[in-house]
């Protein structure tokens, strides 16, 4: 199929094991074979690595923060610079989120242990009113007061111009009553359906998936699903708190995914840890988001068929096996020990490619009906 004017999605095969599948995401900048693993480049870039050794790597997908874009360089100056993709040179498929995670983690400090049960609420003052028509915050680089709804959100995600774009939703921690939940919940809603007619008004070739909310009560699950599925939506992401730890998440995504429809492709936000995509594949999840590889590869995490390891431990110090084509495991722990920047660089690159041929093999094993 050649490059479409925006988003087509077709499962290519079901695994008879379970829920897996095989699909292709086919966008105007190119094909996301599924399952797969989406990098974050938070602005515009991975961490110490450029975007066309990224392209180079084969990651079919990246994901782009919103919020940083939006406040650093200004959302204007990447649509005067010719839209995100050329702005940072990625000729390759880019995901946008709305800015709401971002703005959210001012809330609740740390907002990503929060929506995993860890910690409790605590403002730092820069997230000011939550109202129904959006968000006031200060800025964390100046100061200055923003205010973020779901209007002005697409639209800054129109100055990106990525090819997937997302609602604006609230994320609510872990920690909250039931019906603090609930109200969240209408309002996220709400906030959504403003986010997709704002979008309607000008496609621009762009495809918006709506965010499924709930927190970890199974019957608000499906009441989102149930209402975002009769709207317009490219397709589906998975969002807010999922527990408080692996087996509470583990439980809510499997009673969550088997009411997604099978039509339209699905995302996990903010998960792509290891041991939490090779549970939630066999769910049907199609794509996954994370930078838990690259963080690791920074701090000298490197990724095997035998588990992660430790480049700096001192069993590497005189490790002269290759690495890679270029460099041995000596090399790397030198680089790590002296604080060469390159060392970060090749460990970022290695745990990406590592990625990539994981999510090969999970695609070669769905169509051999072994998962």
């Amino acid at each position: 199929m050649p490059l479409v004017d925006t988003l087509a999605f077709e499962v290519i095969h079901t695994s008879k094991k379970s829920r897996a599948r095989v699909g292709k995401i086919h966008t105007p900048h190119g094909i996301i074979d599924t399952p797969n693993f989406v990098a974050v480049g938070t602005n515009g870039t991975l961490k110490t690595v450029d975007n066309a050794i990224v392209g180079e790597i084969g990651l079919q997908l990246m994901f782009c923060n919103t919020y940083h874009m939006m406040l650093q360089p200004g959302t204007e100056v990447v649509k005067n610079g010719g839209g995100l993709h050329k702005f940072i040179n990625r000729p390759y498929p880019i995901i946008t989120d709305s800015g709401g995670f971002q703005v959210f983690s001012l809330a609740y400090g740390g907002v990503a242990n929060e929506l995993k049960g860890r910690g409790t609420k605590k403002t730092d003052g820069s997230v000011l009113k939550i109202t129904e028509e959006g968000v006031l915050f200060r800025s964390y680089r100046d100061g200055s007061k923003v205010f973020l709804t779901p209007e002005s959100s697409v639209l800054a995600q129109k100055d990106l111009g990525a090819d997937i774009i997302i609602p604006l939703d609230e994320l609510p921690p872990y920690h909250i009553s039931k019906e603090k939940l609930v109200e969240s919940l209408e309002r996220t809603h709400r906030w959504e359906k403003r986010s997709l007619d704002t979008h309607l008004e000008n496609p621009k070739g762009q495809a918006m998936y709506a965010v499924v909310h709930g927190g970890v009560d199974p019957g608000l699950r499906k009441k989102s699903i149930d209402y975002l599925k009769d709207l317009p939506f490219d397709g589906f992401a998975i969002g807010g708190s999922l527990g408080k730890d692996r087996k509470e998440m583990f439980e809510l995504l499997s009673y969550t995914t088997q009411h997604l429809p099978k039509d339209r492709p699905n995302h996990l936000l903010g998960i792509g840890d290891l041991p939490s995509i090779d549970f939630c594949i066999p769910l049907g999840i199609d794509t996954f988001d994370s930078s838990y590889p690259t963080k690791a590869a920074r701090h000298g995490i490197l990724f095997s068929e035998n588990g992660p390891f430790n480049i700096t431990k001192a069993i590497y110090a005189s490790d002269y096996s290759p690495f890679s084509e270029e460099f041995s495991f000596a090399y790397l722990h030198h680089l790590f020990k002296a604080k060469e920047a390159v060392g970060m660089t090749l460990a970022t690159i290695h745990n990406l490619k590592y990625m990539v041929r994981l999510m090969e093999r999970y695609r070669q094993q769905i169509l051999n009906d072994e998962l």
